[in-house]
């Protein structure tokens, strides 16, 4: 890093190197660099120094932040609550480092961390802030969103000449992968050409699995993917995708690639041959490579290199997974544009969408299925088989369901049920478990719905 007359302070770029943030996620590293980032150059403007820096900084910089009329950008509480957090981990490094005092002042907050901690919270963070961030699409809001925001499409749905974009269907299948699985955006971002189900026309979901390098918390697990998605990203894979290999290929790209290796050979149990430069071979898990790694790999086709990774730039090189939010940052002002003012989106509420669509259909589940059941029945049965938190929990990954419940989906759990299964009327549970438990042979389907 360095100040605005770009002399760089040591103290200050020590920390990434620290033992505290050094084995972190790269994406990680960018959220805490520009959290800090922001806060001296506001410190830079406002007079003070980041190891002298006093209490009454801090309420300044909430006011410039979230209220300051002469603030172009005023960020959303969320944002700046974010913010606040990624600053006091850089102080309570830099206390013990170099004897500094903390200017972030911060009190015990409710609840305890994930290993069972005090949790803390700066004085001047935003109240309630999870209520008022979060968002989510129903089903026809998200695909009016995905065909005008990020397709190019018109308010009627036809096409608009007047679109200078050239990537609506990458874009479009993108946002639709978030949607249907739930990813977060480096999981989704960083899947494999090679890690996609074959399509099967009689299936309507596909189990998956996310490599372990690539999960959050670096814990593989299993998502689910509906057909209608998968044959979306085929598409683009046949489309758009192939357009930019073409011209990669042409223009020599792949061939000087830094640091990329061949995939000969894959292998059983999700391993893979790889040729280094210089020719030497290694086989190893596909669990075991990073986001970056990934977009390293390259294979060998009858009309010449291609990478491995699934989602690539315009030049043909693979995407990093933050250029994604750039995207979604285009789709939202040409909505504006388009008279939509307010209907905007990001990646990461693609996956709260997610969230209350499979809660509404789990309620729906409950709520029609088991209506004949007394309550104290259905307190058994939830017990036996779990609940529609349960559901849900297990569908977006997460390991504590209390995250599930506080930050996915807390501010409308006290919603009629009626209002909630607006949102699950294109999904039917039958198909839904067809689809999920057809290949099981431990459950019975009806032998006869194959003949109909």
């Amino acid at each position: 890093m360095l100040d605005p007359l770009g002399a760089p302070d040591l103290r200050v770029n020590r920390w990434f190197d620290s033992d505290e943030i050094r084995g972190l996620e790269r994406g990680t590293w960018r959220k805490y660099a520009y959290s800090l980032v922001v806060w001296l150059n506001f410190l830079w403007a406002y007079g003070q120094s980041w190891d002298d820096a006093e209490p009454r900084a801090e309420e300044a910089f909430k006011t410039w932040r979230m209220l300051d009329e002469r603030n172009e950008s005023l960020v959303a509480p969320g944002t700046y609550g974010g913010d606040l957090t990624n600053v006091n981990l850089f102080y309570r490094w830099a206390v013990s480092e170099y004897g500094v005092v903390n200017p972030i002042r911060m009190r015990r907050g409710r609840g305890r961390r994930w290993d069972g901690s005090p949790s803390e919270q700066a004085v001047t963070a935003p109240k309630a802030v999870r209520d008022r961030d979060v968002k989510w699409f129903d089903p026809a809001g998200y695909e009016r969103y995905r065909d005008c925001g990020l397709m190019g499409f018109t308010l009627e749905g036809d096409e608009d000449l007047s679109w200078r974009g050239r990537n609506g269907q990458r874009d479009g299948s993108f946002s639709d992968g978030l949607y249907g699985t739930g990813l977060r955006l480096e999981e989704w971002g960083s899947v494999l050409l090679i890690e996609l189900p074959p399509d099967d026309p009689g299936r309507g979901f596909y189990t998956c699995h996310l490599a372990e390098q690539t999960a959050k918390g670096k814990r593989a697990r299993r998502y689910w993917m509906p057909r209608r998605y998968l044959l979306s990203v085929l598409d683009y894979g046949e489309g758009e995708r192939a357009a930019a290999v073409r011209r990669a290929r042409a223009a020599g790209r792949y061939e000087r690639l830094a640091g990329a290796r061949v995939l000969t050979r894959v292998l059983a149990g999700r391993r893979v041959r790889l040729r280094a430069a210089d020719g030497s071979l290694t086989e190893v898990s596909l669990d075991s490579l990073s986001p970056a790694a990934r977009r390293r790999l390259l294979r060998e086709t009858p009309d010449g290199l291609e990478p491995v990774a699934l989602w690539l730039n315009e030049d043909g090189l693979p995407r990093a997974p933050h250029g994604w939010h750039h995207t979604f940052t285009q789709a939202n002002k040409r909505l504006a544009r388009l008279g939509l003012t307010g209907f905007a989106g990001a990646p990461h509420m693609l996956r709260h969408s997610f969230a209350l669509r499979w809660f509404s259909v789990g309620r729906l589940l409950y709520d029609r299925q088991f209506a004949h059941l007394s309550a104290e029945e259905m307190r058994d049965f939830r017990y036996e088989f779990g609940s529609t938190w349960d559901l849900v929990q297990l569908l977006l990954g997460h390991v504590d369901q209390r995250t599930t419940k506080e930050i996915y989906l807390e501010p409308f759990e006290a919603l009629e049920v009626e209002l909630l299964l607006v949102h699950a009327n294109n999904s039917g549970v039958g198909d839904l478990m067809t689809a999920v438990f057809g290949g099981e042979r431990r459950v019975l389907g009806d032998p006869l719905a194959a003949s109909r």
